[in-house]
């Protein structure tokens, strides 16, 4: 099932994009002709306590060190095999932004605005889907903490 089928029922709007196959956020960006801070990606982190999906802008990556002040323990970006083992719905190498989905945790950061559009993945690599932020919160609840820092560019 992916990100449109399980939106289906709920009370909120989002429009589904489909792109070229994008292997990253910025790709994805890229073809849907919009700025990377508007498209997020998810990513599956190995914690203290387990693993838990960060929601972020395209435009940042995950600060571990600092994530790990909050959640009291190391943490570590999960591998690819640990990727494929949890989400087996979705292609090799996918995170989709739902954690609560697979019983997972998720964690928003603080740098997406709660009305702003944001555009993520589904659990295809070639379709996406737009909603609001606040859309976003309301369907998953996630814990908003400043984990991320933005990548300067070359």
């Amino acid at each position: 099932m992916y990100a449109p089928e399980f939106l289906f029922d709920r009370p909120v709007d989002y429009v589904t994009l489909y792109h070229p196959p994008a292997y990253t956020a910025q790709r994805r960006a890229h073809y849907l002709r919009l700025p990377g801070r508007q498209v997020a990606k998810a990513v599956l982190l190995a914690g203290p306590v387990g693993y838990l999906v960060a929601v972020l802008p395209a435009t940042h990556q995950v600060d571990t060190d600092r994530l790990a002040e909050h959640l009291g323990g190391p943490v570590r970006l999960a591998t690819a095999e640990e990727i494929a083992d949890l989400f087996r719905d979705c292609e090799w190498g996918v995170v989709p932004p739902f954690g609560t989905r697979y019983g997972l945790p998720t964690l928003l950061d603080e740098t997406i605005a709660v009305e702003d559009w944001i555009v993520f993945e589904t659990n295809l690599r070639a379709v996406a889907i737009r909603m609001r932020c606040r859309d976003f919160e309301s369907l998953e609840r996630p814990r908003r903490l400043r984990f991320a820092r933005k990548v300067n560019p070359g």
